[in-house]
């Protein structure tokens, strides 16, 4: 019988999980173990699990891919599936551990040599300090995860740098990318009835898409503000590379800040999510106060779904008697958006009203995220030697697993994504809304 590092190292896992691993693993000395036909997990170092042992959750698998002593040999898409349904489906029963096992993990550990001082973290992770939402910390949080460099972007984006879900229209091979998020611009723009001289606010206005597009092709009068010092920079010179200067104002600053209304519309598209619940209210309420009576406010923003199942009562009280916080961090809080908070669908659309809007459209497209998802995952996998030279090794690595991690949690009805169509009415309830849904339809 085998006694490889592999065979140890998966004698382990099963140990503490109670059931076998549905990946095969390759440890550090090039032995392995595990089904055959399965993606491999490569454990390229001990620290791996020295990571996992200290932090023995996401996070601590997290930190170990971002160090790279954790990897895929394989389809990404399906070793991620394979995992994720077995840590659902798993990861409770491994929390009631008897004294036995217990003693066995231990010696097991020392025989591996895993046991040791907390590895350093790695230089990816973000550290923000202060109270949560307020402006500054708001401001670092966006850099943190914006100003990770315009050429950076543009590998993972494409040529449109456009980072929130496409509106795919079309299943033709030669329909892109590209296509598909000019036609979510357009899409936007229909909702909110932009038209030649309408005055429209881009909050997070990204790159400068969304502001370019409805100046370009509907005569927009524009304002595009952001927290991103890269990305103003960037949206101003493509401004100035459409010759709009005197159509489109792109502006450093803080929706908390916006005072200068009201707007014909407005347009909030994947900025939403960085507000945070304590603070919904007053985004929404800064929304309606720059909002003209009779005008649009388009919410564009990624939920959180309600899971379908609950785990039986008494896997929950084992959950509670080992102490799991639901607030533990994780890859996305921890590597990629810090302080982000995703609420279901219904708080936003309550919130949205306690502050006065009217909802008139709610639209579902969390497939459509999904496919932009892997249209991004591709670009990024195909310019990677040039992605790692434009930032770090770690930082392309927490890209690439944060986003086919997401494309499966969208495809799978994890997460959501939503456009919601609210409108400011008249004091005397008029809507200036046609009476039918004829208006969304493509020209």
């Amino acid at each position: 019988m085998s006694n490889s590092a592999a065979d140890r190292v998966l004698a382990l896992a099963e140990a503490i999980t109670g059931h076998p691993l549905p990946v095969r693993i390759r440890v550090w000395d090039g032995s392995e173990a595990g089904p055959f036909d399965a993606p491999v997990l490569v454990l390229r170092s001990r620290m791996a699990l020295r990571r996992v042992l200290w932090q023995p959750n996401e996070l601590g698998l997290a930190r170990a891919y971002v160090a790279g002593e954790l990897d895929v040999d394989g389809d990404l898409y399906e070793a991620l599936v394979r995992l994720i349904d077995f840590v659902t489906s798993h990861l409770p029963g491994r929390l009631q551990i008897g004294a036995r096992q217990r003693y066995a993990m231990v010696r097991g550990l020392i025989r591996l040599g895993v046991l040791g001082r907390q590895p350093a973290l790695p230089a990816e992770e973000a550290r923000l300090t202060g109270r949560r939402h307020t402006i500054g910390r708001d401001r670092r949080a966006i850099s943190h995860h914006y100003d990770v460099g315009n050429d950076f972007y543009s590998i993972v984006l494409g040529a449109s740098m456009i980072y929130s879900c496409a509106y795919w229209r079309s299943q033709h091979p030669h329909y892109s990318l590209a296509d598909a998020q000019h036609d979510k611009l357009d899409l936007i723009c229909r909702k909110l009835a932009v038209r030649s001289g309408t005055c429209l606010l881009d909050v997070g206005c990204g790159w400068g898409a969304l502001a370019v597009h409805a100046a370009c092709y509907y005569r927009a009068q524009v304002v595009g503000v952001t927290l991103s010092e890269q990305q103003a920079t960037y949206a101003r010179k493509l401004v100035a590379d459409f010759g709009l200067e005197g159509q489109v104002d792109i502006r450093i600053q803080d929706y908390r800040d916006i005072n200068d209304g009201p707007y014909d519309a407005i347009a909030s598209v994947g900025m939403a999510e960085h507000v945070g619940l304590a603070h919904y209210t007053e985004y929404a309420e800064a929304m309606y106060r720059n909002l003209r009576s009779g005008g649009r406010f388009l919410n564009h923003q990624i939920a959180q779904l309600h899971p379908r199942t609950k785990p039986p009562q008494n896997e929950r009280a084992a959950l509670g008697r080992v102490r799991w916080h639901r607030r533990t961090p994780t890859l996305i809080n921890a590597y990629v958006f810090p302080d982000g908070e995703l609420r279901p669908v219904g708080t936003t659309i309550n919130l949205l009203e306690d502050a006065g809007f009217e909802v008139r459209d709610v639209e579902a497209i969390r497939e459509h995220y999904a496919r932009t998802l892997r249209a991004w995952v591709a670009n990024l996998e195909k310019g990677w030697n040039k992605a790692v030279r434009l930032t770090t090794a770690g930082r392309v690595r927490v890209w690439r697993i944060y986003m086919a991690a997401s494309a499966l949690a969208f495809e799978a009805g994890r997460l959501g994504v939503n456009q919601i169509l609210c409108v400011k009415t008249h004091s005397d309830g008029r809507s200036e809304m046609p009476p039918t849904r004829t208006w969304l339809a493509a020209t």
